[in-house]
């Protein structure tokens, strides 16, 4: 049985532990708020030019553009999306899992797909099971902006528009409430699947003319996709560490409890032994 010294010493360190995870806790969740507001606000934008594209490609014009025509698939491209760091819960297991459960059943060599991870942890993971990068960024602050992942946006959209893949697919974690955010596989390109909805191409006139603008937006649908994935990541990233500092908070709390009844069953045991022991004394002295 541990002595009283020992739990007192162990009820102060995971109180100490117990303010740490709540102050993380308070953190994530006002970098949540922030994460997504963000992604809100991108949604518009992005809805406005699958609209332009979608209207373009499904318009009476002969449309030829590379994006949207699919090839025989001889390598794939993967872009996932990580944290820098851990204590996020499941956010990294999930998506890492999906990634390679997906790479064992599609290829049977690594000569037939390249990873490009946005995060450390995800590039940590490449690297540590061997499997081909061709390209990655860490170190992005919480609230990115696009000038920060262009980069390595273009790097991917360039790779398909160079042939270098055949297909460019993206894994994050799509972000559905504090409490709840969902793998998701998004095909990039080839952009052959665009939905048109409701809108109607003679809504827009176009200048100079469609084939010009289509070659200007289609590379910056395509890299808006990747920074639309990633801003939902974030959000998914600090909702899902919030929970976990929040559940890690609840834990020590269990811990402190237990380990103060047992303080006090101990500490209730010593006081009467020693009060049996000064009876003792005393009535050997009659």
């Amino acid at each position: 049985m541990a002595s009283l010294r020992d739990l007192k010493a162990r009820i102060s360190s995971t109180s100490n532990t117990k303010q740490i995870t709540k102050a993380m806790e308070m953190v994530s969740a006002s970098k949540l708020n922030k994460a997504e507001d963000n992604a809100k606000a991108f949604v518009p934008y992005m809805e406005k030019i699958q609209e332009v594209v979608a209207s373009i490609a499904s318009g009476n014009i002969d449309v030829d553009h590379p994006m949207l025509i699919s090839r025989p698939v001889k390598k794939t491209g993967y872009i996932v999306i990580t944290s820098d760091r851990g204590l996020a819960g499941p956010y990294n297991t999930n998506v890492l899992r999906k990634l390679y459960q997906t790479i064992e059943e599609r290829h049977q060599s690594k000569d037939e797909y390249v990873i490009i991870p946005i995060g450390k942890v995800g590039r940590d993971f490449c690297k540590k099971r061997e499997l081909p990068i061709a390209h990655e960024i860490t170190g992005l602050p919480d609230q990115p902006n696009f000038a920060e992942i262009k980069d390595i946006a273009n790097y991917a959209v360039n790779m398909f528009s160079s042939e270098e893949v055949d297909e460019l697919n993206l894994f994050y974690n799509h972000f559905i409430s504090a409490i709840s955010q969902e793998v998701t596989e998004t095909k990039v390109l080839p952009l052959n699947d665009i939905d048109v909805g409701e809108k109607q191409s003679s809504m827009y006139e176009y200048e100079p003319n469609q084939e010009q603008i289509l070659e200007t937006l289609l590379p910056q649908y395509a890299e808006s996709l990747v920074y639309g994935a990633l801003l939902d990541g974030k959000a998914s990233e600090h909702a899902s560490r919030m929970t976990a500092m929040r559940n890690a908070t609840d834990n020590a709390e269990d811990i402190i409890d237990e380990l103060t009844l047992s303080y006090n069953r101990a500490r209730q045991a010593a006081i009467t032994q020693e009060i049996s022991e000064i009876v003792s004394g005393a009535a050997a002295l009659e």
